[in-house]
């Protein structure tokens, strides 16, 4: 049986691991969470993943590589990302 998320750009065995243990199995549902909703569940299960996990994800909804994506784009990321901790943090 294949999987799906090894099958996409970006995306390793580690990675995708890291993503089934947060109930992601599926294209589907990771572009349902979005880059910034898979990232922070990912490191919410406590993987140390860095910033280049969430923009892995982004290019591999994409189809591209992370290191093409747009800059505007990873700066979106970001600001999603920052609002997202600053949301948990005064939650």
């Amino acid at each position: 049986m294949s999987d799906e998320l090894l099958e996409l750009r970006n995306l390793g065995k580690t990675s995708v691991q890291w993503l089934h243990a947060t109930g992601i199995h599926s294209r589907a549902e990771l572009q349902r969470r979005g880059p910034v909703g898979a990232y922070c569940a990912v490191r919410a299960r406590g993987f140390r993943a860095s910033k280049s996990l969430m923009f892995a994800i982004a290019g591999a909804l994409q189809n591209v590589h992370w290191n093409d994506l747009d800059p505007v784009y990873k700066a979106e990321l970001l600001q999603q990302l920052h609002s997202q901790e600053q949301l948990a943090r005064s939650g």
